[in-house]
């Protein structure tokens, strides 16, 4: 995107004049393994329920305002009233929404970095204040005595989990005490929950937590990313409070046929997330082999992705992309995360690609600047 002009900026709300589009350093590569989206194929079964589903779609016809039948699905298959779910264009919609009706000036938000970053950056957008409570470094634990003290007097709490980038899930015992603690909403984002074990999520709490929310998504497991589908999880008044910022048609016709197709699909997307987790456990064996002769550290994830420290890592992921066509996320400049390359979990041969490439050009790194392997 072209800088703002001087002329632009003043024209801007002040507090906003700083802030940079949203840029994840995307380039074109043969394999991209840096958004954390499902690169497994999709079967041929659920393509022909796609193109089924989308040949009843009325283009000539407003969306369901509400996605009520997407609301209805949601609802069965979280086990919630359909009028606790809040179906939305992607996640982060639902995450500014509910940063507009929740927070704002004077409205403080809670998080828990090195996190997702969009957190803060709608936080600033709505103009609320942001406290960072610094996960503990070296294993990115949260530090839940400060996290819990912060959030005695904040408007919002959010926690990621499993967390991107670090992939680590947050206990719902804790969870609850953040809910007791907070006079504000608690969302917890679950962008990534069906990748991680058995009752890690959340969503059983929302019974006794009128305050909790659930943000869900499609574009991990159901492979859906390209059609910005999420969904929030909540106490029905707080549901009702996310739906009534909204934008109207926010979430069109296509998306909420091509979700419903999915929903049906659900034993072969169940079958599919098995096979991602039992890759991600195979990534991280490979990588954790490599630790035995080069300086690579390697972080637990129940997600699908994995972050790994090493030396020279923005080199090593721009000679990634340039010599192997494999692209990663770099955030070795971010905070907290000195050193950090973000891995999204792949298929095999995509995997073993990344694997090739980067104990190649690592070794290589290292032996030119003269340091042991």
């Amino acid at each position: 995107m072209a800088a703002i002009p001087e002329g632009v900026k003043r024209l801007m709300r002040e507090d906003l004049r700083e802030l940079e589009p949203y840029d994840p350093a995307f380039r074109a590569t043969e394999v991209n393994l840096s958004a954390n989206e499902n690169t497994w194929p999709v079967s041929e079964a659920r393509l022909a329920a796609y193109q089924a589903a989308l040949a009843g779609v009325a283009l000539n016809r407003y969306p369901d305002p509400l996605a009520r039948e997407l609301r209805a699905a949601l609802a069965e298959r979280c086990g919630v009233a359909p009028e606790q779910v809040v179906v939305c264009n992607g996640a982060d919609e639902g995450l500014f929404n509910l940063l507009l009706a929740f927070a704002g000036p004077g409205r403080e938000v809670v998080v828990a970095p090195p996190t997702f970053e969009e957190y803060a950056n709608f936080a600033a957008l709505v103009g609320a204040p942001v406290r960072e409570v610094w996960r503990r470094e070296g294993d990115f634990a949260l530090d839940e005595p400060s996290l819990l003290d912060a959030a005695r007097t904040a408007s919002m709490a959010i926690l990621c989990s499993p967390n991107n980038p670090t992939g680590d899930v947050v206990r719902p015992d804790l969870v609850r005490a953040l809910h007791d603690a907070c006079p504000g909403i608690v969302l917890v984002d679950e962008a990534y929950v069906d990748f991680a074990g058995a009752g890690c999520s959340v969503a059983p709490l929302l019974d006794g937590c009128e305050r909790l929310v659930v943000a869900r998504t499609f574009s991990k497991a159901f492979s859906l990313a390209g059609a910005r589908l999420g969904y929030f999880l909540a106490a029905p008044g707080v549901a009702s409070a996310l739906a009534t910022v909204r934008q109207i048609y926010s979430v069109n016709a296509v998306s909420q046929a091509l979700g419903l197709a999915d929903l049906r699909a659900e034993a072969e997307v169940a079958e599919l997330v098995r096979a991602i987790v039992a890759e991600r456990e195979r990534l991280a064996g490979r990588l954790r082999e490599l630790t035995r002769e080069l300086p690579v550290e390697v972080f637990p994830s129940q997600a699908n992705f994995l972050l790994v420290r090493l030396p020279h890592a923005s080199v090593v992921r721009e000679r990634l992309a340039s010599e192997e066509g494999v692209l990663v996320r770099d955030f070795s400049h971010a905070p907290g995360l000195a050193g950090c390359l973000r891995v999204s979990v792949g298929t095999t041969a995509e995997d073993e690609r990344f694997l090739a490439g980067f104990a190649r050009i690592l070794r290589s790194e290292l032996k030119e600047r003269g340091q042991s392997i």
